[in-house]
């Protein structure tokens, strides 16, 4: 079994930061991508950044020069720095991770959320 454990959301004010933690477990042999995604109410899942296991990322536009993605390959965890925060960044944060397990299969695992909640 497979399993990503998100923690790190909360409330926040506009204008401040917080740090996002994802950590995978389970009979894991390797992992390829990584990536944050989050969903508003009301609105679709969106993509936030991803970061490759050889450190390459991308973000969306709305958050460039914000957000920050990285991992640690040997802790199998995913990070997502954002500052600057702003009340539209507010949704529930899931990580998501490419894996390869020991009994041979490759599929795309999620965490459970977490909520981000920015004030204004």
């Amino acid at each position: 079994q497979v399993q990503l454990v998100e923690s790190g959301g909360g409330l926040v004010q506009a204008g401040g930061s917080l740090r996002l933690s994802c950590a995978a477990s389970g009979s894991i042999f390797s992992i390829n991508a990584m990536g944050w995604y989050r969903q508003a109410p009301g609105k679709q899942r969106e993509l936030v950044a991803t970061i490759l296991s050889g450190g390459s990322t991308n973000y969306a536009d709305s958050v460039k020069g914000r957000f920050t993605i990285s991992r640690d390959n040997a802790k199998l965890t995913v990070y997502l720095q954002m500052n600057s925060l702003k009340p539209e960044d507010t949704a529930v944060y899931y990580c998501n991770a490419d894996i390869f397990t020991v009994s041979g299969s490759y599929m795309k695992y999620w965490g459970q959320g977490t909520q981000v909640t920015v004030s204004s």
